[in-house]
């Protein structure tokens, strides 16, 4: 019989003297990496995190306690417990799962000073509204990739019979009448934005009736969240298509559950892989999460084989071929990929364009890129690449979670040395970053921002 997990609670270890504050580690710190390196071996993949921060708003929803497995241990992960513990409830964990005893709810106001930081903690005015008949959630932060606008969440909060008002920042909505129960309705989103369907979605599970969510997001971790309140009794159809029919119940009940693996983690190894022209293995992750960035890497001639076990083969052809890629909502090839995948082009063989549509702000990678002998032009929403024949170490900044992480792969395959700054970005989707490359043969290391001048090369597989 296995042994019975020891759970600490979350509140115990989150900023005290002993566990700094994980934004302070980060913007004291750079990773320095030496390129030209062949990576050799199998990279494991961790919960996914954007399904993990839904999920963990969502117990709210349940008066009783939920265990969930597959956490990453992340930066935005303890922003989001810290949400839920400022809300009254009770989070502890273990490893990689955490308990989260949401029977009482004791506030209905999240704290300005978490939710400006962390996008996803504006999660919480679904469940709270749908738990409480009240909400008070403030206008959300998180990378500067574009405006992401709050709107859908909103007007399909008020379809559902929710009174909503921003006062100061602060998005204040409560549901009129003395029972406070929001009641179903048929919502069409302008566009199939995530974070609107998975809000409504949440607060639909307890309205009265039926709600129709129509134009809704597709994406792998909107059904991940439908999985989870359907294993807390919720009524849901349609997760995974463009409409979405909630029944609404009285109450859920406890549950465990497990978070899928993170795509978007697993498709930015993959294309370490191609950049390095090294044969590695990445896993556990659903192939058919990714099903276009798959496409698009064989395009460019990797070779690419699905294995038993979830895992995914990637190895070298004969050369990089250029490629045109558009980000699009799923389906089509993730916003989230875009920076890692211009990393890969900038070795091509030939001109390739790259076209962003979901956010105006995700190319500020490119001057980045360009700082290490990269040839890329902005026109508008498109960058214009034309390979070159390699890449030079530099020191570069990343501008948001994922241009962290493309210019991290790009510095392996870069002559020289590469000095990462920014990690403050990378360490909020990213778990065991530099563990995970040191262990298929990357060199690498993080050190103190006063030590950059003064450190010496690290043998591969060195620790921090």
């Amino acid at each position: 019989m296995a042994a019975t997990p020891v759970m600490t609670p979350l509140q115990s270890v989150i900023g005290s003297p002993n566990r700094p504050l994980p934004e302070a580690i980060s913007s004291e710190s750079v990773i320095e990496i030496w390129g030209g390196e062949p990576l050799s071996g199998h990279i494991p993949v961790s919960g996914a995190k954007n399904s993990a921060l839904v999920v963990l708003g969502g117990t709210l929803l349940c008066s009783e306690t939920c265990r969930v497995r597959n956490i990453p241990d992340l930066m935005d992960i303890g922003r989001m417990a810290e949400v839920l513990l400022a809300l009254g409830l009770k989070v502890n964990r273990a490893g990689h799962m955490l308990d989260v005893d949401a029977s009482h709810v004791s506030h209905s106001k999240a704290p300005y000073d978490i939710v400006s930081k962390l996008r996803a903690s504006f999660f919480v005015i679904g469940p709270l509204l749908a738990r409480l008949g009240v909400a008070r959630v403030p206008l959300p932060g998180g990378c500067a990739i574009g405006a992401r606008p709050v709107a859908l969440h909103i007007r399909g909060l008020q379809a559902l019979g929710a009174q909503v008002h921003m006062d100061h920042g602060v998005v204040h909505a409560y549901v009129p009448g003395a029972r406070g129960k929001l009641k179903g309705a048929k919502i069409y989103l302008d566009y199939p934005s995530v974070g609107a369907t998975e809000t409504l979605m949440m607060a639909a599970t307890l309205a009265e009736g039926e709600t129709v969510i129509e134009n809704a997001a597709q994406e792998p971790e909107v059904v991940d969240l439908a999985n989870f309140c359907i294993a807390m009794g919720a009524k849901i159809r349609g997760a995974g298509t463009n409409t979405i029919i909630i029944t609404g119940v009285p109450s859920l009940h406890a549950t465990d559950y497990s978070i899928i693996p993170d795509r978007i983690e697993a498709g930015t190894y993959l294309v370490a892989g191609a950049l390095t022209k090294s044969e590695i293995t990445v896993g556990p992750v659903d192939p058919s999460h990714l099903t276009p960035l798959l496409a698009k890497l064989r395009e460019t001639g990797s070779k690419v084989e699905i294995e038993e076990n979830m895992n995914i083969r990637i190895s070298p052809g004969e050369k990089i071929a250029s490629v045109d890629v558009q980000t699009l909502p799923y389906p089509g090839f993730p916003t989230d990929m875009q920076a890692q995948f211009m990393a890969l082009l900038t070795l091509a063989d030939g001109n390739s364009i790259v076209t962003e549509t979901v956010f105006e702000n995700r190319l500020q990678h490119v001057a980045e890129f360009n700082r290490m002998g990269a040839d890329i032009k902005l026109k508008g929403d498109c960058a214009v690449i034309r390979g070159v024949s390699h890449l030079s170490g530099a020191p570069v900044t990343g501008s948001d979670l994922r241009a962290s992480a493309a210019l991290a792969i790009a510095g392996l395959a870069a002559k020289g040395k590469t000095t990462l700054h920014g990690l403050h970005h990378l360490d909020r989707g990213y778990e065991r970053f530099e563990e995970k490359l040191r262990n298929v043969g990357a060199k690498l290391r993080r050190i103190p921002l006063s030590e950059v001048d003064s450190a010496a090369q690290p043998t591969i597989g060195a620790e921090n």
